[in-house]
């Protein structure tokens, strides 16, 4: 019998929960440099392209009673950057709240950020000399 491949070898999307869905959606569009319309965020999900053919789903849960919010204490994923010193001065400056100082192994780094909602973002990258 020939193998089936049931799924393709990628990401298609990566979901963040969230209580108040515009303001996080906001959130993000500034956070990955993207253009933001308050108009065109519609319940229950907003949907920021980040890479072709993947996208950040944003999901308030509105047609889910039984949903129970709950912040994510552990990244489950993380965004790059090509100057991660620069992208945590950024951070810090614009008041996002740095829940994991840099850690730094030889060229290469990550630090932790909280998201409006409580939920824990990784940003690993580069450490630019």
């Amino acid at each position: 019998m020939d193998r089936v491949t049931l799924l393709k070898k990628g990401v298609h999307g990566v979901f963040v929960h969230t209580k108040d869905l515009k303001r996080s959606a906001e959130w993000y569009s500034w956070l990955l440099g993207l253009p933001f319309e308050h108009s065109k965020v519609e319940s229950p999900v907003y949907n920021l392209p980040v890479s072709e053919g993947v996208y950040l789903t944003i999901d308030d849960h509105s047609f889910d009673p039984d949903h129970t919010f709950r912040p994510v204490e552990t990244p489950v994923f993380n965004f790059l950057s090509d100057d991660l010193k620069g992208s945590y001065e950024r951070m810090q400056s614009e008041g996002v709240k740095v829940i994991r100082e840099i850690e730094q192994h030889g060229d290469f780094g990550w630090f932790n950020v909280e998201d409006p909602d409580g939920n824990t973002v990784m940003i690993c990258g580069t450490i630019v000399s």
